[in-house]
């Protein structure tokens, strides 16, 4: 039987502790403030279950973002996404562009676990920056088959 699921979590974003960059880097994450083209910014993050880093921990996202743009404003990024949550365990992976200061739409490009041969999307939301510390709201939609053919598609 297929199913649809969406789950939220949020993306505790920490420079120079759960994220680095790299040439040509200005040591300033990505989707926050500025990057130089082609700059690098790969990161381990925690999601939680609520906005506070004090939250329990429903998994982690991993991956890399790269610069595109010569203002430094939009990024592709290439990213895992593993969770613990509510009785599910497993992956997804995400593929698309974002912008540093808007939200950003991904599609789900494969999954594990629970999550194999779902079809989907994430939507990515900056809560709060301190130019230190990012959190992102992410909205995790996933569909199941035979519900994959209503998945849409951003």
């Amino acid at each position: 039987a297929g199913k649809i699921e969406i789950f939220t979590v949020y993306q505790h974003d920490r420079l120079n502790e759960t994220g680095t960059s790299s040439s040509p880097a200005t040591k300033v994450p990505p989707r926050v403030t500025h990057q130089a083209f082609g700059s690098i910014y790969v990161f381990r993050d925690d999601l939680t279950l609520h906005n506070d880093s004090d939250s329990p921990v429903a998994g982690v996202m991993e991956g890399a973002s790269i610069t595109t743009s010569f203002d430094g404003l939009h990024n592709l990024l290439a990213a895992k996404i593993s969770l613990r949550h509510r009785g599910y365990r497993g992956s997804v992976s995400v593929l698309g562009g974002s912008h540093n200061t808007k939200p950003s739409v991904y599609p789900v490009v494969g999954g594990t676990g629970d999550f194999l041969y779902t079809e989907g999307y994430v939507r990515s939301s900056p809560v709060d920056s301190d130019r230190r510390r990012v959190m992102y709201k992410l909205e995790i939609h996933l569909y199941w088959p035979p519900y994959t053919k209503f998945a849409p598609f951003p």
